[in-house]
């Protein structure tokens, strides 16, 4: 005989079809590509700050081991955050400050809180925001020629576009000069393109195989579309997620991104928006961090639009070119409150049992 209790008609929280250890090594292969990308345009440096990193987070594992006889490398999550962690960085920081980071990520951020599952910020979120603050000037200064820097520096210069065009600026900055983007840019024209009828511009290339300065991430972003695509396929995180945060980020862009380089309404540049700044990692393995995440779909659906217009908000008004990483920082501080409304909207739903 069931009791007249209070009982759900269905289930509402979110399940992944992949265990947290493999869901944590096959983000990591997603990082490592992209890592290695990066590496093969800049003599290696990314790959030297992606083992230095891997090198002090294996540290504190150890002493962790020591302490408590408990050995969590093999399930991949400290392997995973410490290169996404890597990804978020300028491939020029210097290696001890990203030791530092590396150790923060781990003991403050991780196992302060008690280890995997428990940390109210995702490690590598919180490592990037300890070297963005503690070293401002050297974070800057190692960024330092990429385009986004580049683009900031004219924009605050007053320089401005009739087209709000950030391709523009940069092409008269000397910005946009990657030869390899220039030779696909025209293989693309005479071939593909040239069926439609249309002409990609110069400079989108360079884009997905940057050479100049610039964070891991977006300096390897033709190897992250890849891993990407093999992440989602996979169904690692919720799939959806990235897609409803770069679509409401998208949107914004479309509508007003023109505006702050001086064009008119309408008339953003999608694709430089959703290409550059880390926007790409933060949607895919950042937002879609069941971790730090919300605990049910409609939680989900309501952090991953938030998580877009507070991208377009820090990125376009704000003027901070990684705006993505603030937007899921923030969100990850207001998990707490949203988890309560997802409490609150499902206790709702249940419904006396007759009997």
């Amino acid at each position: 005989m069931f009791h007249k209790d209070l009982v759900l008609l269905e289930k509402p929280q979110i399940n992944l079809a992949r265990s947290t250890t493999a869901r944590m090594w096959w983000v990591s292969l997603c990082a490592g590509i992209t890592i290695l990308q990066s590496a093969l345009t800049d003599s290696y440096r990314s790959l030297i700050i992606a083992f230095v990193a891997a090198a002090s987070a294996a540290a504190v594992e150890l002493l962790v081991f020591l302490k408590t006889k408990k050995l969590t490398l093999g399930d991949g999550s400290t392997i995973a955050s410490i290169l996404i962690f890597s990804l978020l960085l300028p491939n020029h920081i210097h290696p001890a400050v990203v030791a530092l980071g590396a150790v923060f990520a781990m003991v403050v951020v991780k196992y302060s809180f008690g280890g995997l599952g428990t940390n109210w910020v995702n490690p590598a979120l919180g490592g990037w925001f300890f070297i963005r603050f503690s070293w401002p000037v050297l974070f800057d200064n190692a960024l330092k020629g990429s385009p986004l820097a580049v683009l900031s520096e004219n924009l605050s210069r007053g320089f401005s576009d009739t087209l709000g065009s950030p391709m523009d600026i940069l092409k008269i900055s000397g910005a946009a000069d990657n030869t390899l983007g220039i030779t696909l840019t025209s293989f693309l024209n005479n071939t593909i393109f040239s069926i439609t009828h249309t002409e990609l511009s110069e400079g989108y290339m360079d884009i997905f195989f940057l050479t100049r300065e610039g964070i891991i991430a977006d300096r390897g972003l033709a190897a992250f579309l890849l891993g990407s695509i093999i992440i989602t396929s996979s169904r690692v995180n919720r799939s959806w997620v990235p897609g409803v945060f770069l679509g409401v980020y998208a949107i914004f862009v479309r509508i007003f991104g023109a505006l702050p380089l001086g064009g008119p309404l309408g008339h953003g540049d999608l694709l430089f928006g959703l290409l550059t700044g880390g926007t790409l990692a933060a949607a895919f393995l950042l937002a879609a961090d069941p971790v730090t995440g919300p605990n049910s779909n409609l939680g989900a659906l309501i952090a991953a639009v938030l998580g877009g217009f507070l991208t377009f908000l820090f990125r376009f008004k704000g003027n901070e070119p990684y705006g993505a990483f603030f937007a899921i920082f923030l969100l990850n501080a207001l998990m707490p409150l949203i988890r309560n409304m997802e409490n609150r909207v499902l206790n709702r739903r249940r419904i006396p049992w007759g009997g």
